[in-house]
């Protein structure tokens, strides 16, 4: 399996026709968006620049926040297939200390396109980013889930969790006695712990905000068909290209900076390899034992908070 990197609209989308598996376009989304056919994509995941000055950011304003999505979105819907869904996982437009959540603004515009109904407003909780002094520190972003037609694809089986209390029994009815969990495990509902991407975490790369695969891995396999195509037109590190690669669903992704496209194009490589490393979904969160140096609290911590 190949990864074809192509800076032409034309030749990019000319192997996306020849079935080629997995293709990145170097250049702007809206290039290529334009030449997209419509109801081409089965599942678009991404993560959009929150216009807060990133290093491969142009803006701090909000107000390009909203003017780039009025553009993109109606795009966005145009290409995606019936029964197909759009993931948009934003946090928070931050300035001074006051936070705009972005979900909020990107609702704002999908819920006035036709067709298009909000299924579920995901969140996706972390342990670990910076501590903040004068509001509560920040750990969650969201994921809103858009499907285009109430006729969607939707495959529970595929992202079932383990149960908590798998033993449970029917306690009266006619099933009582009963194990009365589902054998596959149950519905992960819309909260989400998965672990971000920081310093020491097994996919970091070079990139400054990068998500987890795992975020994007259950979202692929409930919402894409075997035969669908993922896009993500802010393709960044590619986690979502590696989601796809692995769970055997076919990308096109796009990326305006060339230093990403060529790790895009690394990954999406070992991706298809079989030797990317990511943290699976389905891990269990680590706890500490209390044994590690790092987790006993120093005696001048206990006298604070005594």
């Amino acid at each position: 399996m190949n990864v074809v990197a192509q800076k032409s609209v034309d030749v990019a989308l000319r192997a996306w026709q020849d079935q080629e598996p997995t293709v990145v376009f170097s250049g702007d989304c809206m290039d290529l968006l334009r030449s997209v056919p419509d109801g081409s994509i089965s599942l678009t995941i991404t993560s959009p620049p929150y216009c807060m000055g990133k290093e491969y950011e142009t803006s701090n304003s909000i107000s390009d926040f909203i003017a780039a999505h009025k553009l993109i979105l109606p795009q966005i819907v145009r290409v995606t297939r019936d029964g197909g869904s759009i993931c948009w996982q934003v946090g928070y437009h931050v300035e001074d200390g006051r936070c705009e959540p972005l979900d909020y603004l990107v609702f704002d515009i999908l819920r006035a396109l036709p067709g298009i109904n909000l299924r579920n407003r995901i969140m996706w909780t972390f342990g670990h980013g910076l501590h903040s002094q004068r509001r509560f520190s920040g750990r969650h972003e969201t994921v809103l889930w858009f499907t285009k037609g109430n006729n969607y694809y939707f495959d529970l089986d595929a992202v079932r969790v383990p149960q908590k209390y798998p033993g449970k029994r029917h306690y009266k009815g006619a099933h009582r006695g009963e194990f009365s969990g589902n054998p596959k495990g149950k519905n992960p509902s819309d909260v989400w712990e998965i672990p971000n991407v920081k310093a020491n975490h097994i996919e970091k790369t070079g990139h400054p905000c990068q998500f987890p695969v795992g975020l994007a891995e259950r979202l692929v396999r409930g919402l894409c068909p075997k035969d669908g195509l993922v896009f993500d037109p802010y393709m960044g590190s590619a986690s979502t290209g590696v989601a796809a690669v692995i769970n055997g669903r076919r990308f096109l992704g796009a990326e305006t900076e060339e230093k990403y496209v060529a790790l895009a194009c690394d990954r999406l490589s070992m991706a298809c390899a079989g030797t990317v490393q990511y943290r699976p979904v389905n891990q269990p969160i680590h706890v500490p034992s209390g044994h590690e140096a790092v987790a006993r609290r120093p005696a001048h911590f206990v006298e604070t908070l005594s």
